[in-house]
This record gives C-alpha cells, sequence and structure tokens, in this order.
C-alpha cells in the first residue's frame, strides 16, 4: 500500500524538520508553497520533500488544497492531508494500514486542535482529511471540505484510533483573512449550513454582536441544519453575542434553548451555570453542573471545547455546593477540580479551606 503526505505552506520554514521528521513514515511527500519567502521550499527540498511554487490568486484554501492534491502521483493509495504546524505521533502510518480495508476511501482519527498551557490536551476531536486518491475535491474558500466527485462510489469510512495528529499553531498568524473568505463563502453558498455557522460564529470573534446574531440565527433557519451539536452551538454563541449586548435574559432564554437542542452535550449545560454564577444562583449552579458531569462520553465531534472536559465544571459545582451548604459534597467536587487542575493555585486554596 503506498501513502502520501501533501501541504500547503507559506512561510513556515521553523515547522520544516519538526513537520517532515513526522511525516516520515510515508512513501512521499508533496507540497505547494504559495509564495514563502522565508527559505520554506529549500529546506523542505533538503528533507526529500517534491516542492511546487505557485501563488494562488485571488487566495482560497480550496484552490491550494485541490493544487497540492494534483502533485500526488495517481499511483498512490492514500493520501493524508496535513499543514506544517501538525505533527503525526509514531505509529501513525501502521495504524492507518490496519484501519484501512478493501472498500474504504476516507479514514477519521483523533486530532488535538489544542493544548492547555500546562501541555495537557485542550480541545481534540476526530479529522477526515485522509482519503483515498481518486474521487476527491476541496470545496469552500475557507474552512475547506473534501467533497466526493460525481462518478465515483461512495465508498466506506474507517476510523483510524491509532493515529493521532497534534496542532501546535503559530500564534504570530494572523487570521485576518478568515472573514472575507467566509464572507465570499457563504455568499457564493447561501444555502450552506457549516459556513453560515462559522461566519456567525467568526463575527462574533470580531464583537460585531448584530451580525453574529443574525447570521447564527439565519443558520437555524436554513433547512439543511439539521445537526443537533451545531444548531446547540449557534445558540450558545447568539447568547454570548447579547451578554455583551447587555441583554442577560434574552440570552439565558437561548441558552435553555441550547440545552433543549442538545442535551447530550456539557457545553449549554455550562454556559447556564456560568450565566447562573454570575447572578449568584447557587442552586441553579450546582444542578446544571451535576447535569454537565451526567455526561461521561467526549463527542468526537468539532464541537467539543476544552473548558468543559476540565476543571470548570467541577470547579463551578464545588462553589455551588458551598454557596447551599453542602460542604463536605462541595469538597469532594473541588478536589475533583484540583486533579483535573493541580497548579491551579485559586482552586487548591479552595480545598484547603473546606478541610482537604
Amino acid at each position: 500500500m503506498k501513502v502520501a503526505v501533501y501541504a500547503i505552506c507559506k512561510n513556515e520554514a521553523r515547522f520544516a524538520a519538526r513537520w517532515m521528521a513526522s511525516m516520515g513514515e510515508a512513501d512521499g511527500v508533496y507540497v505547494l508553497d504559495t509564495g514563502s519567502t522565508d527559505g520554506t521550499s529549500e529546506r523542505l527540498r533538503t528533507m526529500g520533500a517534491v516542492v511546487a511554487e505557485e501563488e494562488i490568486i485571488p487566495w482560497r484554501f480550496d484552490a491550494a488544497r485541490n493544487r497540492s492534491l494534483a502533485l500526488v502521483p495517481e499511483d498512490v493509495d492514500i493520501c493524508v492531508c496535513t499543514d506544517l504546524d501538525e505533527v503525526f505521533r509514531p505509529g501513525w502510518r501502521a495504524a492507518l494500514e490496519g484501519a484501512w480495508g478493501p472498500d474504504t476511501v476516507q479514514a477519521s482519527y483523533r486530532y488535538t486542535w489544542s493544548f492547555r498551557p500546562d501541555g495537557g490536551e485542550d480541545t481534540v476531536f476526530w479529522s477526515e482529511k485522509i482519503h483515498s486518491r481518486q474521487g476527491w475535491r476541496w470545496v469552500h474558500p475557507v474552512h475547506e471540505v473534501l467533497e466526493r466527485l460525481p462518478g465515483f462510489p461512495p465508498g466506506g469510512k474507517a476510523a483510524a484510533p491509532g493515529v493521532q495528529l497534534d496542532h501546535h499553531p503559530d500564534p504570530s498568524k494572523s487570521r485576518g483573512q478568515y472573514l472575507p473568505l467566509l464572507e465570499l463563502s457563504v455568499e457564493e453558498a447561501p444555502g450552506d449550513d457549516r459556513n453560515t455557522h462559522y461566519l456567525g460564529r467568526e463575527y462574533l470573534y470580531y464583537g460585531r454582536w448584530d451580525d453574529c446574531i443574525r447570521t447564527l440565527k439565519r443558520h437555524l433557519s436554513l433547512p439543511s441544519a439539521v445537526w443537533a451539536d451545531e444548531r446547540c452551538a449557534s445558540m450558545r454563541y447568539i447568547a454570548r453575542a447579547l451578554v455583551q449586548k447587555g441583554e442577560p435574559a434574552e440570552a439565558r432564554r437561548w441558552l435553555w434553548r441550547a440545552v433543549g437542542e442538545a442535551p447530550h452535550l456539557r457545553e449549554p449545560w455550562l454556559e447556564l451555570a456560568w450565566q447562573l454564577y454570575e447572578s449568584g444562583e447557587w442552586d441553579g449552579v450546582a444542578y446544571l453542573c451535576r447535569a454537565s458531569l451526567s455526561i461521561e462520553m467526549r463527542p468526537q465531534t468539532y464541537i467539543c471545547e476544552g473548558w468543559a472536559w476540565g476543571s470548570l465544571p467541577w470547579d463551578l459545582l464545588s462553589i455551588g455546593l458551598y454557596r447551599t451548604g453542602r460542604r463536605a459534597e462541595a469538597l469532594e467536587a473541588a478536589r475533583q477540580a484540583l486533579a483535573l487542575e493541580p497548579d491551579n493555585a485559586r482552586i487548591r486554596r479552595n480545598v484547603e479551606l473546606l478541610g482537604g
């Protein structure tokens, strides 16, 4: 079985050696350099990568990905798309080949998108950027996804649990291009629920509260917007924007809707718990935190925020219990929070004050 890695890059010389070392289990590495001025191409070539150089004007991530995929030889069996700020843990190829069956055309794998300051994992989900060589194209100017070409059988998707990819981004890089590209994406495909959701979220990042609320309400109205997890996230983001606009009561109503939309997720329970914490409604805080902690299976989708699986639910629970006179239970919850975040001095003090 022949396995190839392909990627796009621009001014990522600092990551080249680390990336090439982690991709070394592949039979070949193919890179489209879209305009580096720091010697990225030269470094990659000296380490064995096949590198083509081409500026994509106007810039679109899907166009760049498709050009990089075109560099991969036709006789390759499995294509692995990564970025230079990502690193595979050793043994990924054997795990991938072990999961790949005769009818497999795509594989999912564990992806750590972010890490906490202490080095522990933060946001984790399963990604799907490994695929067969034939019958695929990338679509959307940003937040691009793989689409099966007409005329090719759908095939099967295999889970490859032994494949682990870690993301170590460059914090100095701007994401300023994302907003105009998302606006273009929604303009090109106004009925696409996924990128409509992403656009509303991007407006939230920019503090454009009214645009955020308007766009996410439109997302919720789209006939294709049926995935409860993403609908729930839109409701939570609307609530965040409403809080910033000074409308906490309306925000709370949206958070209750979010809980009802996806009660199987921790995030809506905890965002509502946090709002009740802000207003000193301690019984509600304790109830909502316990509801969130009853969800023990961490989802494999990208809508799985690290804070919901760290110390926060136990920390808030301990405070809610303490404020309602349940000191022994508060101590146990605080201990659980400290076990998940042992370097947090405030939680440690809480344990000590509770008699731990």
